[in-house]
Parts: structure tokens; C-alpha cells; sequence
């Protein structure tokens, strides 16, 4: 009886651990795609396509400026951005730390953001922090919200 239970014991264990393992693998899988739309986001906004850039943002995405606009849906960050009038400023933004929720498609994003302006040999114009929210409702991971802080 008592072999019993300690192989049942063990199966169980080494079940759990299997299961621990094929959960780390999927975030870590949701983790690489983050990555790699969140860096098809900077190169979008290199190049200065904001068509291209959108593609990355839910509808009713939310963004707060690094100056604290808050910009509600793509809509309105599409007038803000034609209110800049020709600026050739971007944003790189790069994590520090991603956590993915698999079961309820969200992840939390932040790191640092640069800015930059082509006008002036891609030099650092202004940085700070960032958060964001990531959905992957759609069943692509786009960015729900995110919160942009500058601090120098």
C-alpha cells in the first residue's frame, strides 16, 4: 500500500511539473510575440507610418502622452498627430519586463521609450518610462493602453 503511494504521489508531482513547464513555454511563446510586435510598432513609427503604427493599437486604444494627453481610440491619436504639424519625431520603445496572463490574453508591459527626430541625425530629444497593456482579444496581440512618463 505504501509503494502505492508514493508512486501516485510522484506521478502527480511529476505531472504537476509538466504542466508548470508546458504553461512556461506558452507565455514564454506569447512573450516572443510581443516582442516582435512591439518592435514592428518602433520600426513603423521610424519610418513615420502611422497607417502601419495603428495596426498595433486596438480601436479604443487608450495612450497618455508623456505629457499627460490622454488620447482615446486611434482616432484620436491620428488627430493629435496631424495637429504636430511636419515633425519627424519617433518613438522607440524598448521593455524591461513583460508578464503574460495566457488564460485571460493580457500582458503588462514596461521599459524605457527614447525619442528622436529625423531632422536632427536621429539624435535623443527627449525619454522617460512607459507601461502598457496588451489584448490579445482579437486573437493577435495589439495594445490596449499605454502610459508614456517623461522624465528628461
Amino acid at each position: 500500500m505504501e509503494k502505492i503511494n508514493r508512486f501516485s504521489f510522484s506521478k502527480i508531482c511529476f505531472t504537476l511539473v509538466i504542466l508548470f513547464s508546458i504553461t512556461n513555454i506558452a507565455a514564454q511563446s506569447e512573450i516572443e510575440q510581443i516582442i516582435i510586435n512591439r518592435n514592428a510598432s518602433n520600426e513603423a513609427l521610424k519610418s513615420l507610418d502611422l497607417n502601419l503604427s495603428n495596426t498595433y493599437l486596438t480601436d479604443d486604444t487608450l495612450i497618455t502622452t508623456g505629457s499627460g494627453v490622454l488620447l482615446v481610440g486611434k482616432e484620436a491619436l491620428i488627430a493629435y498627430v496631424n495637429n504636430s504639424g511636419t515633425s519627424t519625431m519617433y518613438f522607440v520603445r524598448t521593455p524591461d519586463e513583460i508578464d503574460v496572463n495566457t488564460t485571460r490574453g493580457l500582458a503588462w508591459e514596461s521599459g524605457i521609450w527614447k525619442g528622436y527626430d529625423l531632422k536632427k541625425a536621429n539624435n535623443l530629444i527627449v525619454h522617460g518610462k512607459y507601461s502598457a497593456m496588451w489584448t490579445k482579444a482579437s486573437g493577435k496581440w495589439l495594445i490596449k493602453s499605454q502610459l508614456f512618463v517623461t522624465l528628461e
